[in-house]
């Protein structure tokens, strides 16, 4: 069986230490373990890095130790990852203010991803989205990419072995 590959959004690796959320910190962790075991391959991209640079200074070197402790290819924004962020916002799917949501989605899509995991229910793993990203893979020709939070992704991968 091959290997999924997993889009990580920034919201993975901040509730790796999430303090005021431990359920999520507890689940992500577990879901980490088996990231830093080579389960998966992983894609982050550069609005990630971008987004976790906004951090303070002690958080964003708690953030990126934990990216130090993966194996990662990293993404950068490119044109087709821009043009399928728009796409994104002239669909309605998401708002322009969410633009860095929706390149986190156009990254997942073009480097071919299985899933975006993440916990930003507001903006990704919502019924909206999920449609959307359906009708955007569709439209462009593209892999079909799921969107999963981890406890979901990791119960639904463990009943298919």
């Amino acid at each position: 069986m091959n290997k999924w590959k997993l889009y990580l959004d920034t919201s993975i690796i901040s509730y790796l230490d999430q303090k005021d959320a431990p359920e999520k910190m507890q689940e992500t962790r577990l879901f980490w373990d088996k990231v830093k075991a080579g389960a998966y391959d992983i894609v982050f991209s550069e609005v990630g890095l971008r987004e976790i640079n906004h951090c303070t200074k002690e958080k964003r070197t708690i953030l990126l130790s934990y990216l130090k402790e993966i194996d990662y290819s990293r993404i950068d924004v490119n044109a087709d990852v821009l043009r399928i962020a728009r796409k994104i916002i002239e669909l309605d799917i998401l708002k322009k203010k969410n633009y860095d949501d929706c390149q986190h989605i156009g990254a997942a899509i073009i480097s071919g991803c299985d899933a975006i995991i993440s916990w930003n229910f507001k903006h990704i793993v919502n019924r909206k989205t999920m449609q959307g990203v359906k009708a955007i893979t569709a439209l462009e020709f593209r892999k079909k990419l799921f969107i999963y939070t981890p406890p979901i992704f990791m119960g639904d991968y463990e009943d298919d072995q």
